[in-house]
């Protein structure tokens, strides 16, 4: 084995192992990252939480039998009882099925939302990172365009231009575009300044000596060590996503009705008379919009510290 490659492979043991006080016992970062995370009681439940809402839309047809679509205007607007748990909407449909079906495309734009933000965020990040100078100008300053943007009426005046031309059946995955492509610009700019101080480190001088490509530099040595970084800033933009769906499909530009979503159901809290009198109509779809942003919103923030090298748990 050649010098470099012995220099190589010594600092990546460095950086990626953690060597307890006697010397003996070596941690690697991943398990350190998984006590770190299991020590925080609150991050865990957290994420218990969102497993169990995940469960329950995934698994929907075995705790609702009910017809979701199937209207029965002899059953509308009845408040809970045990054949209806959560109640009827003003045509006779089951809620409970409802709000399920309606979490299915709910978190279905989410997470197509968040995995194109993730992508074009790495992307941009890693290029005007690794390559600087005018490459790392003209990115950073296109990011900061998109970034001055005012987000909600940007996505509404999209949604509204576009939603009439897009067959029914293709909306979700419009809008889930539409949220995607217009919050990348913070994980871009993080990426970037990590990207900035990793280029200089010694392991990138032994790939510059080995004569590896720009590719293999970038998506293979510096892309791994900010992986954390990733991880942890999509499950961010999966919460801030929810809330975006929830926002438009509120405001009837979002998932079409009668696809249900659970902004679309929220829309009986426009109506005084929902609101006042049918409390079952858009309470539990509230109750597990929060109840999902904030189990997302714990479980991203202990993923962070547990990845922190600086934490102290």
């Amino acid at each position: 084995m050649s010098e470099d490659n012995k220099n190589k492979l010594e600092l990546e043991k460095t950086e990626n192992n953690k060597v307890s006080g006697d010397g003996e016992k070596v941690i690697s970062m991943g398990q350190l990252a998984r006590e770190n995370f299991f020590r925080n009681k609150i991050a865990v439940f957290g994420g218990f939480l969102f497993l169990i809402i995940i469960l329950m839309t995934v698994f929907a047809p075995l705790i609702t039998p009910a017809d979701g679509d199937r209207t029965n205007l002899r059953m509308r607007e009845k408040p809970p009882s045990a054949e209806n748990i959560l109640g009827t909407d003003d045509v006779g449909r089951d809620m409970l099925t409802r709000i399920l079906y309606g979490g299915r495309n709910s978190l279905m734009v989410a997470v197509l939302a968040s995995l194109i933000s993730t992508f074009i965020g790495t992307i941009i990040g890693c290029v005007a990172g690794y390559y600087g100078g005018k490459v790392d100008n003209f990115l950073m300053r296109f990011t900061e365009i998109v970034m001055t943007f005012p987000y909600l009426p940007t996505m509404l005046v999209i949604s509204f231009a576009l939603m009439d031309r897009i067959p029914a059946e293709r909306k979700i995955y419009l809008l889930a575009f539409i949220i995607g492509v217009l919050g990348w610009g913070s994980l871009a700019r993080m990426i970037r300044g990590q990207i900035l101080s990793l280029r200089e480190k010694e392991f990138m001088e032994a790939a510059t000596a080995l004569g590896l490509s720009d590719f293999s530099k970038i998506f293979k040595h510096l892309l791994p060590n900010v992986l954390a970084l990733i991880v942890t800033s999509m499950m961010l933009s999966f919460a801030s996503a929810i809330l975006s769906e929830v926002s438009l499909s509120y405001l009837g530009l979002g998932v079409p009705i009668p696809k249900p979503s659970w902004g679309n159901i929220l829309q009986y809290a426009k109506l005084s008379k929902y609101l006042r009198n049918c409390w079952w109509m858009w309470m539990p779809c509230s109750i597990f919009v929060i109840f999902s942003v904030v189990s997302i919103n714990l479980l991203g923030e202990g993923l962070r510290d547990a990845f922190d090298p600086k934490s102290n748990r």
